[in-house]
């Protein structure tokens, strides 16, 4: 075994903060998730917007990153990215795909399965045109997941889209814009004492309603 990995091995962290009960927690996720995203923001923990977008390729093979949630509510969450990119090569073939967020500092985790859309045009407007003028910029400049011969290439066009849009008056590119993932099932999990962690399904059910269950963990 390496030297950095011994330096791992007996990391341990004993949970014990707080408990989640299938008899407390709100009937709705997305009111429940509503709920912890503002107790994170209170606690002003970094980047708590930040979550894990998992897709997975046609031929089965997963892969993941980390990127902001800009939207949320009635089971619909919302991100922004180029269309042209990995991730949205993988969705527009498989639409299935699964958000993770992790406050460590609150000992909670939560995931969030559910098929993925595009965005309407007005959202994906509205969003870019908040940007700051130099994200806008980014935007226009990065060939997103694609190989570049080194900085330089991305800089340069960096360079060439400030001459082309040189104020606030950025267009959006029609190869940028946003998703929404539509929720049918969600995990919440809440840290306990000797790994025996809380964790709360809702799986979405035919007619609309949810269904809550206890996982083990």
């Amino acid at each position: 075994m390496e030297q950095s990995d011994k330096s791992i091995y007996n990391l341990r962290h004993d949970f014990s903060m707080a408990s989640l009960d299938e008899k407390e927690v709100h009937l709705l996720p997305a009111m429940q998730f509503g709920l912890w995203m503002d107790q994170a923001l209170e606690a002003k923990i970094g980047e708590a917007q930040a979550m894990v977008l998992s897709t997975v390729s046609t031929s089965g093979k997963p892969s993941a990153r980390v990127l902001y949630l800009r939207e949320y509510g009635d089971n619909n969450f919302a991100f922004f990215t180029n269309y042209q990119s990995r991730k949205s090569e993988e969705l527009s073939n498989n639409q299935q795909a699964c958000l993770t967020f992790f406050w460590p500092e609150l000992e909670r985790q939560i995931r969030i399965e559910g098929i993925v859309e595009k965005h309407s045009k007005e959202a994906s407007d509205s969003y870019f045109y908040s940007r700051p003028h130099h994200s806008k910029i980014g935007a226009w400049s990065s060939p997103q997941s694609k190989i570049l011969k080194n900085r330089k290439e991305l800089d340069d066009l960096v360079t060439d889209f400030d001459k082309k849009y040189p104020t606030e008056d950025v267009p959006r590119p029609d190869f940028w814009g946003g998703y929404v993932l539509k929720a049918n099932y969600y995990e919440f999990w809440q840290g306990r004492a000797s790994r025996l962690h809380d964790r709360i399904v809702y799986t979405l059910q035919n007619g609309g309603s949810w269904k809550i269950e206890r996982l083990a963990p």
